[in-house]
């Protein structure tokens, strides 16, 4: 069966076309390649994917109306995992047009490239900050995602209307996870776990937001590539006891589904760092500082219906996750201990 990946190159990409190889499927990889961070680090992981037989890389951007349509027309993919976009919180304060571009268009052509090819299901990433100014925990699929913090929760949020519409019109199974704070090997330079290693190794001060009050729904890479492939192997279906005057979000009469994917065992920041200090065997100098705008102060996810549905709960504790992080991380960046 033939997959597609988009955003192959990235941190959550390249493990999911990792353990969509593993299980014997035929993999297109598609990324951009752009600047957002090093580039050199996409490129190490697509290294990993091209010395595999399966798989085949598509330097392409999603924003590209014709190229995208080209590529669903020339392909015919069985099933599309869509992972691309332009990721990050803060980020989306300084560069807002980034976020509509990738996500936004980049979303509608694969949607469009799915609808007019005959894909059997479009899985694609949403995201925990969805839940924006909910403080109702642990956050449910089942309740309202209406007050997002951030461009890029709106633009995620969007990618789940598109992605009904679709379901809808043109009865295009689709099912949209939303990830619960990602963390592991390979995983992105702006991301706190990177950022906190990096600096403990040089002897620089951590920023530390919400002076050290967050508290995360840390989950580890593989868990959540595990959990992308097993629901793209469940093909969405519609809902039969959905009801229309009381409307359920995360189901349809539609083909169409919503599901979280996380440890659904938060962890304190503090703690966190600990492990990093105690894998390294150095402390960190924490510089403490207010809660960030687009930020929220807790995150922990309600995975009934994944369990449910998909039959899979992520299970990796950040005891395993995080030296797993900080040793591959001595390793492909050359720090001694």
């Amino acid at each position: 069966m033939k997959v597609l990946v988009t955003g192959a190159a990235g941190f959550i990409g390249a493990a999911t076309a990792q353990r969509l190889l593993r299980g014997g499927y035929e993999v297109v990889g598609l990324d951009n390649l752009n600047a957002y961070y090093d580039v050199a680090l996409k490129e190490a992981r697509l290294r990993r994917l091209t010395a595999q037989a399966g798989f085949r890389f598509v330097k392409l951007d999603l924003a590209d109306d014709a190229g995208v349509a080209a590529l669903f027309a020339r392909e015919s993919f069985a099933r599309v995992v869509h992972l691309a976009a332009q990721a990050g919180v803060r980020y989306s304060l300084e560069n807002p047009h980034a976020y509509v571009t990738s996500n936004v268009t980049g979303t509608l052509n694969v949607l469009e490239g799915c609808r007019h090819s005959g894909v059997e299901h479009l899985v694609y990433a949403s995201t925990s900050s969805v839940y924006g100014a909910n403080t109702n925990m642990p956050f449910s699929v089942h309740r309202g995602v209406d007050h997002p913090l951030s461009l890029y929760a709106s633009t995620k949020r969007s990618n789940e209307l598109m992605a009904h519409n679709y379901s809808a019109l043109f009865k295009l199974p689709t099912t949209g996870l939303r990830f619960f704070t990602v963390y592991g090997p390979w995983g992105r330079p702006d991301m706190a776990l990177f950022l906190f290693t990096r600096n403990i190794l040089e002897g620089k001060p951590i920023d530390v937001f919400n002076n050290g009050h967050h508290q995360r729904d840390f989950t580890y890479v593989d868990d959540i590539a595990e959990g992308v492939v097993r629901a793209a192997e469940r093909i969405a279906a519609p809902d039969p006891a959905w009801n229309a005057a009381a409307p359920d979000p995360a189901t349809s009469f539609a083909p169409f589904r919503i599901y979280n994917i996380g440890n659904s065992r938060p962890v304190q920041l503090m703690r966190y760092i600990e492990l990093i200090e105690e894998t390294l065997g150095r402390k960190a100098v924490k510089n403490l500082l207010p809660l960030q705008p687009g930020d929220v102060p807790e995150t922990c996810a309600d995975i009934g219906d994944l369990v449910r549905d998909v039959g899979y709960r992520p299970a990796t504790p950040v005891e395993v996750g995080v030296p797993a992080f900080v040793n591959w991380f001595c390793e492909f960046c050359g720090y001694q201990r």
